[in-house]
């Protein structure tokens, strides 16, 4: 199989995205269920890891921030009095804290998905395994998890009581409806700017930053309708630790029914054959489980390995 160039390389011209078909599974083709999970884990247990860290850390900065700006007792709080500013500033706090970690060596070795709702879109686009696709959220909702428990031993009453709660995302004034179709519309919107940006010869190196700019401005506009989810893992992290489960259906459903419509809006208008690989960014330095990718060190470390053991 032919690997084209990643779109992020070391050159200073821009290089077309990845576009390889979906390799098949090394050492899983032909073994029943357990045994090509088994597989899976072993050879892509560090990207499944990786992603339970990134979803982790967003959950850290999100309960700090938030403690930091809403907490009533929080010198910051009193020094920013208008709500409105201080969601401004968690939102700007949240789409910075996204982008560091999308570009993270971390982030771009794994893709930095940090959501289920995007992985699945991946699935349904051929672009990830479904094994890998089913570590991946694994990954993401226990990573998740730890990150709200971690922040709830340390900040404690402060980030566990209103009005911060575990940072959970709840539905606002509007009820239970408006905020299944908020996030059902911005969800659609971050998969079809993800997949539009991410396979452009020339922005696909910005596709962190155009995510980040976009979880800035929902946190800044639309989290009055639902808090601004986007995530069941992120929502679900949330809700366990305070119980708060009512309204966790919509989390869980609208996030990925609206990325669902926005990779099959990205496929309708661009066509399948358009999106490339699974990874946010996919930079030449770091190897890519989606698409098969090697960097030149290694694969060229692998066929001299190779020839060695032939003679």
């Amino acid at each position: 199989m032919t690997t084209r160039s990643p779109s992020v390389t070391t050159s200073s011209a821009p290089a077309a995205p990845a576009r390889c078909a979906l390799p098949p599974a090394t050492g899983c083709r032909g073994r029943p269920g357990a045994a090509a999970a088994a597989a899976a884990v072993r050879g892509h247990w560090p990207e499944y890891l990786i992603e339970g860290w990134a979803l982790g850390m967003f959950m850290i900065s999100a309960g700090v921030f938030t403690t930091l700006l809403e907490y009533p007792g929080s010198p910051v709080h009193v020094l920013v009095p208008d709500p409105v500013l201080r969601r401004v500033l968690i939102g700007v706090a949240m789409g910075l804290t996204a982008i560091a970690l999308i570009y993270s060596p971390w982030g771009q070795r794994s893709g930095a998905h940090m959501n289920p709702a995007v992985t699945l879109g991946f699935l349904r686009l051929g672009k990830i395994r479904g094994w890998d696709a089913a570590f991946f959220i694994s990954a993401q909702f226990f990573g998740g998890t730890l990150g709200v428990l971690t922040v709830t031993a340390v900040l404690r009453e402060a980030f566990a009581a209103p009005p911060v709660r575990y940072v959970a995302t709840l539905p606002g004034s509007g009820g239970a409806g408006i905020a299944f179709a908020a996030e059902l519309v911005i969800s659609a919107l971050m998969m079809a700017t993800v997949l539009t940006v991410s396979n452009s010869v020339r922005w696909a190196r910005l596709t962190g930053v155009c995510a980040g700019i976009l979880v800035a401005i929902w946190i800044s506009l639309e989290a009055p309708l639902s808090g601004m989810s986007m995530n069941p893992a992120r929502s679900f992290a949330s809700a366990l630790p305070g119980g708060l489960w009512a309204s966790l259906w919509v989390y869980l459903t609208a996030p990925v029914l609206g990325m669902q419509l926005g990779a099959g809006a990205y496929v309708a208008l661009r066509g399948r054959a358009a999106a490339g690989c699974a990874k946010l960014l996919h930079p030449a330095d770091q190897r890519c489980i989606h698409c098969g990718y090697e960097p030149p060190r290694a694969g060229a470390a692998a066929a001299a390995h190779v020839t060695t053991t032939e003679d």
